[in-house]
């Protein structure tokens, strides 16, 4: 597991799928894409932000890591706009 420094979070990147009633699967654009997240780990220094939060952050922001098969970004907390609450 990625162990996040200073301000930094790693997020699990969520993918949204765009679906017809019917159960057919739209291809979406990538600018189109929504920029959305899980909270995996937050640095020692990030204030607001815990496991398992859901949030949006900005598009074309931070690094993306591939590790053992998945997808995470690495991202500064400066960069993350809001939190997703249900």
């Amino acid at each position: 597991m990625l162990k996040p420094l200073d301000l930094y979070v790693v997020l699990a990147l969520e993918k949204e799928e765009k679906k017809t009633a019917s159960g057919i699967i739209l291809s979406t654009d990538e600018k189109d894409k929504p920029a959305f997240g899980k909270v995996l780990a937050v640095g020692p220094k990030v204030e607001g932000l815990k496991v398992g939060d859901q949030v949006v952050y900005q598009t074309y922001s931070g690094t993306t890591v591939k590790l053992e098969g998945k997808d995470y970004l690495v991202i500064k907390a400066e960069n993350i706009l809001a939190k997703v609450e249900k």
